[in-house]
């Protein structure tokens, strides 16, 4: 028998204000044509003031929670993807724990930036598959409003606020890929391409900072990585593009979600798109993503999903699990 994580819930959360491409046309050198033919982007969320992501991210985990028929007192480990931390410590995910009832379990966060969803799925499966987990609440969160040079075009109109959780259990299996959960895991990075995505604040300014990138050549090494690891974890799981179901990216760009589906030689038809109304949430977009294609129900029990994504580091990987 092999011991898998299962989803038993998931949830999302979207702040109530809704930024239509329109509104940047007052401010910046720009037209909603021009921001929906590059990037697929209609319209983004952006955080209240004084909504923090740590807000954000409990109400996607009681979401999720409720979902799963659970409480938070249930739980033994939450992990918080984000790069928007509230404070720079503690954890954003011990503040989440707080506000669910959790007092006997462990929370942490996870930075991975936009891959820090998939970083934080790989841990929790690490957790359970090691038995150092039952349950374990898996969150993306992100406030990257917070962090925008509004005078920057390339960047300002790209990203949006929001959280998605799943809840993950763990579930004697028989060890094929007929399983249900978790399958395969393949995670990335490499420190040299640091400058083609990162904040130019921190500890060492002073300084929240504001986000800086070279799309152009982020976009470059997009396709290629994204497909090489999805194609990855499909063959550690003994799997290929033929058994998916549903590809649940990065909601980062349309373009980069189309080519990466070319590469994978699958249509488009079975891709879970949500970019032209979130915009790119960072680590929110796949369990964001992963919870508006259960609602629309793309996504049913039995599907075989690969979700993949990048970020600054540069980081990037994939998971293969089964609904």
């Amino acid at each position: 028998m092999t011991r898998r994580a299962v989803v038993r819930g998931i949830g999302h959360y979207l702040p109530e204000r809704v930024v239509a491409n329109a509104e940047f046309e007052k401010t910046l050198d720009t037209t909603d044509a021009w921001i929906r033919s590059r990037s697929g982007i209609e319209r983004r969320h952006f955080a209240a003031p004084g909504e923090n992501t740590s807000d954000l991210a409990t109400r996607a985990a009681l979401a999720a929670l409720a979902n799963a028929g659970m409480e938070g007192a249930e739980i033994d480990a939450v992990i918080l993807a984000t790069s928007t931390a509230d404070l720079t410590f503690p954890s954003a995910a011990t503040m989440v724990q707080e506000a669910i009832g959790n007092t006997s379990g462990f929370a942490f966060d996870v930075q991975a930036v936009c891959a820090g969803f998939v970083y934080a799925l790989a841990n929790a499966n690490a957790l359970i598959t090691s038995g150092q987990a039952d349950r374990v609440l898996v969150i993306g969160a992100e406030t990257f409003s917070r962090i925008m040079d509004w005078t920057d075009r390339g960047t300002c109109v790209l990203f949006g606020d929001g959280a998605g959780a799943l809840v993950l259990e763990g579930v004697e299996g028989t060890g094929t890929p007929a399983d249900s959960g978790i399958l395969a895991t393949d995670l990335n990075s490499d420190g040299r391409f640091r400058d083609l995505l990162y904040v130019d604040g921190g500890v060492s300014t002073g300084s929240a900072g504001v986000l800086r990138m070279q799309g152009k050549e982020v976009f470059r090494h997009a396709v290629e990585k994204l497909a090489t690891t999805a194609e990855t974890a499909l063959a550690r799981a003994g799997l290929t593009h033929d058994d998916v179901d549903w590809v649940v990216p990065h909601q980062a760009n349309i373009r980069i979600i189309e080519a990466t589906a070319k590469k994978l030689a699958l249509p488009m038809e079975r891709v879970v798109v949500t970019v032209q109304d979130h915009g790119n949430t960072s680590a929110a977009s796949i369990p964001l993503a992963l919870s508006v294609g259960v609602q629309r129900g793309q996504i049913k029990p039995g599907d075989l999903i690969v979700t993949e994504a990048i970020g600054g580091g540069l980081a990037w990987g994939a998971v293969v699990l089964r609904w």
